[in-house]
C-alpha cells in the first residue's frame, strides 16, 4: 500500500495519495490545484491516477480535482449529497473502492458539511484498517466546525448535531489503532484549537481531544459553535467554485515582471496591490495604497481577507518569492495576479517610486494608555472571538480580520483609529487595509495586545 500525505503551511492543508503497488492504481484525495507532487509520486510509485476524491465541498481553498481529470482522465468522486456542474461519481456510507489488495470504505461523515465523507483504508478486505482519512470531521485538537458553508440547508445547529452522531458513532467506533489523518492542521479556519501534528491515532483523539469527550450532544453542540474564528469573506466563493466547471489552473505559468512605471499606473488605477514583505520593512517603507500581507504568515488566507476572489493583483515580494505567492493565491481561486515588483530585504524601491513611498505609523503600548485616556482614539481589535475570550483592551471594538474590508462603515472617518492583533502581524495587514481604503490617521499597536497586556501586568 501507497499512503503519501502532502501538507502545505500556508493553508494548513493535507492532501493524500492512496496507491496499490500490485495492480499500479491509485486515488489523489482532497488535492490542491497545483498538481505536479501527484503526478510525479504516482509516476515514481509505477501508479495510475483513475480517481479524485473530495471528502466535501472544500472552502478555504480550491480543490485540484479538475486538473487532475484533466491530466489523467480521473472521475471525481464526492459523498452521495454532493451536487455539482461536473460529472461525479456518488459514493454512499459503507460503499467500497477496490484499488487491488488495497481497500477503501466510504464512511458518511456529516456535519461540517451535509456531503461530507471520510474514508477507512485497508491493505486488503476484512483486516483492521489502517488509517481513516476525515477530511473536516475529525481533527487532531478538536472536529470541524458547523457554520462555515452551508449548500444544502438546515442550521449550523442542524450541521453540530449531525457531527455529535458522526463523532460518537462512526468515527469513535473505529478501533483505537486506526491512524487518523485529517484534512487540515493548527491555524486553520475550519475548526478551533488544531494541533501542529499531522496524524495521530483513533485512540489518542479519544483520549485527549476535548471536543470528543463523553457529553450530551446539547453540550457537544454548545461547544462547537462557540468562539470559532471568522470566517473568511471568500470561503463562500472557493465553495461554489469548487462546485463549478470552473477554468482550469495553468500549472507552470509564470508571473511577468513589471517596471516602476507600470506599478505606478496599477496604483493609480486603483488595482489591488499586495505587498508581501515582512511587517518591519514595510512599516519602515511602502507605496501608498498598497496593503501588507507578509509572505511568511498565513499568506493565501490572509490575502483571500483583503482582495476579492476575481480581482486583478500586483505582487511585491522579495527576489524568489514572487511566483511562489502567485501560485499561493491561485490555490484560493485569485488566478488574476498580473504582475509583480521584486524589493530587496532592508533596501529602498526604485527611484521613480521614491514619491510614492511612505512609512506605516506605529502606537506603542505606553502611548496608546495615553490616547485612550484622553478618548483620542478609536481602538480596534482584530483578533478572533475565542483570543478576546483570554483577554481585551477595554473600550477595543471587536472586528475580526477577516471581516475588516466588510465592516469599514463602521469605523471612524474623522478621528485617528488604532488597530491591533496579539503580536503585530495581522495589524500590519489591517492597518495597511484601512489606508487603502482611504482612513488616513492609521496606525497599529506595536506588539499587540501581547505588548499592551505585559505593560499592564509589569
Amino acid at each position: 500500500m501507497i499512503l503519501e500525505q502532502y501538507y502545505i503551511e500556508c493553508l494548513s492543508h493535507a492532501s493524500y495519495l492512496v496507491g496499490d503497488q500490485s495492480t499500479g492504481r491509485a486515488v489523489v484525495i482532497d488535492p490542491r490545484r497545483d498538481i505536479t507532487d501527484y503526478l510525479v509520486d504516482a509516476r515514481r510509485h509505477g501508479l495510475t491516477i483513475e480517481g479524485v476524491i473530495n471528502t466535501h465541498f472544500h472552502a478555504d481553498f480550491v480543490s485540484g480535482h479538475l486538473e487532475l481529470r484533466e491530466s489523467t482522465g480521473a472521475w471525481i468522486g464526492f459523498g452521495d449529497a454532493a451536487e455539482t456542474d461536473y460529472p461525479i461519481r456518488r459514493f454512499r456510507h459503507g460503499e467500497r473502492l477496490s484499488l487491488g489488495d488495497v481497500d477503501i470504505e466510504v464512511l458518511a461523515t456529516p456535519g461540517h458539511t451535509w456531503e461530507s465523507i471520510s474514508l477507512l483504508v485497508r491493505e486488503r478486505p476484512h483486516t483492521i484498517p489502517v488509517a481513516v482519512l476525515t477530511g473536516d470531521a475529525l481533527f487532531i485538537g478538536d472536529v470541524g466546525r458547523p457554520d462555515l458553508v452551508n449548500l444544502a440547508g438546515g442550521s449550523a445547529t442542524d450541521l453540530a448535531r449531525a457531527m455529535y452522531r458522526t463523532i460518537h458513532h462512526t468515527l469513535l467506533a473505529l478501533p483505537d489503532s486506526t491512524t487518523m489523518m485529517p484534512a487540515h492542521g493548527a491555524g486553520s479556519a475550519c475548526g478551533k484549537n488544531l494541533s501542529r501534528e499531522l496524524t495521530s491515532t483513533i485512540g489518542e483523539r479519544r483520549r485527549t481531544n476535548p471536543s470528543v469527550q463523553p457529553m450530551s450532544e446539547e453540550a457537544f453542540v454548545a461547544l462547537i459553535t462557540d468562539g470559532q474564528p471568522a470566517v473568511p469573506a471568500y470561503f463562500a466563493a472557493n465553495a461554489a467554485l469548487n462546485m463549478s466547471d470552473r477554468p482550469l489552473l495553468a500549472q507552470h505559468r509564470r508571473v511577468p515582471a513589471m517596471t516602476a512605471a507600470q506599478v505606478r499606473i496599477a496604483l493609480a488605477s486603483g488595482t489591488r496591490v499586495i505587498d508581501a514583505r515582512t511587517p518591519d520593512d514595510f512599516g519602515a517603507s511602502h507605496l501608498r495604497g498598497t496593503v501588507n500581507v507578509g509572505f511568511d504568515g498565513r499568506f493565501a488566507e490572509t490575502a483571500g481577507m483583503v482582495a476579492e476572489i476575481g480581482e486583478e493583483i500586483v505582487l511585491i515580494t522579495y527576489p524568489g518569492q514572487e511566483q511562489d505567492a502567485a501560485m499561493r493565491l491561485a490555490r484560493i481561486g485569485s488566478d488574476r495576479v498580473v504582475g509583480y515588483l521584486t524589493v530587496d530585504a532592508g533596501e529602498p524601491f526604485p527611484a521613480e517610486l521614491a514619491d510614492l513611498t511612505q512609512a506605516a505609523p506605529k502606537t506603542t503600548a505606553h502611548a496608546l494608555d495615553d490616547l485612550l485616556a484622553a478618548n483620542a482614539v478609536a481602538l480596534v481589535d482584530i483578533r478572533n472571538p475565542g483570543e478576546r475570550e483570554l483577554g481585551a483592551i477595554p473600550s477595543a471594538a471587536s472586528i475580526p480580520l477577516a471581516q475588516l474590508r466588510l465592516r469599514l462603515d463602521e469605523l471612524p472617518a474623522d478621528r485617528p483609529i488604532v488597530v491591533h492583533c496579539a503580536g503585530g502581524w495581522r495589524s500590519s495587514v489591517a492597518a495597511s487595509l484601512l489606508r487603502a481604503h482611504g482612513f488616513e490617521q492609521v496606525s497599529d499597536l506595536v506588539g499587540g495586545y501581547n505588548a499592551w497586556a505585559a505593560r499592564t501586568a509589569a
